[in-house]
């Protein structure tokens, strides 16, 4: 799975250097296997955010991006998105991704993390509840988080050095550390189909998906 989502990262000409961190002994070695970058870092990180943290330490950059290793369907044009709205807003310091919710059991699924956001892209909360709740029985669109996330050194060094807010540890989201602090995040839409692997059942979901997606570029190239 780390192997597909760094192969689609690599796609990306604007990228000075691409790093796996992690914890795990085991997958640094099938990064090393696969001749793939990888920093290692503590087993106390709360998120992925603070193990980013401590890996800026060791890799210095003005802007770090935050691909998570569970979306194998991730698409570099997607990733492309998040760079391109942090460079085209030096007024922003955080950059997230979301898209329209399609299959209605993910609605009020736990493990996808639901989106409201201003007219203008701020974010005003991420919950694992369904959000906003259609009190009157209008139709809604919901918007579900993606785990793509840019953010400049500055803020990456507020959020290691904030404490967990009340609302984060209850919902366990770390996005919201940045709300609770009354910092910007900045929301943009993009029509991925990513599937986070959370659970078996979305590993098998993931599976059947990159099966069809090779069958139909062998069948392309035919």
């Amino acid at each position: 799975m780390i192997w597909w989502v760094y192969h689609q990262v690599k796609k990306i000409k604007a990228f000075d250097e691409i790093y796996v961190a992690t914890d795990d002994e085991r997958i640094e070695a099938v990064c090393k296997e696969h001749n793939m970058n990888v920093v290692m870092t503590s087993e106390s990180h709360r998120t992925g955010t603070d193990r980013i943290g401590e890996a800026a330490e060791k890799i210095k950059a003005d802007v770090y991006v935050n691909i998570q290793g569970d979306e194998p369907l991730v698409e570099p044009e997607t990733i492309k998105t998040a760079v391109r709205a942090l460079a085209e807003k030096p007024e922003i310091e955080v950059v997230n991704l979301m898209t329209k919710i399609k299959e209605a059991t993910e609605i009020n699924n736990p493990t996808i993390v639901k989106v409201v956001t201003a007219n203008d892209g701020r974010g005003i909360f991420l919950s694992r509840s369904p959000i906003p709740y259609p009190k009157i029985g209008v139709d809604i669109d919901y918007y579900k988080h993606i785990g793509i996330y840019a953010l400049r050194a500055e803020a990456l060094k507020f959020f290691c050095s904030a404490p967990v807010g009340k609302i984060e540890a209850i919902e366990e989201i770390e996005m919201l550390r940045f709300i609770e602090n009354g910092k910007h995040i900045h929301f943009v839409e993009v029509g991925s189909n990513t599937v986070a692997v959370d659970t078996p059942k979305d590993l098998i979901k993931v599976r059947r998906l990159l099966k069809n997606k090779i069958m139909e570029r062998q069948f392309e190239n035919e």
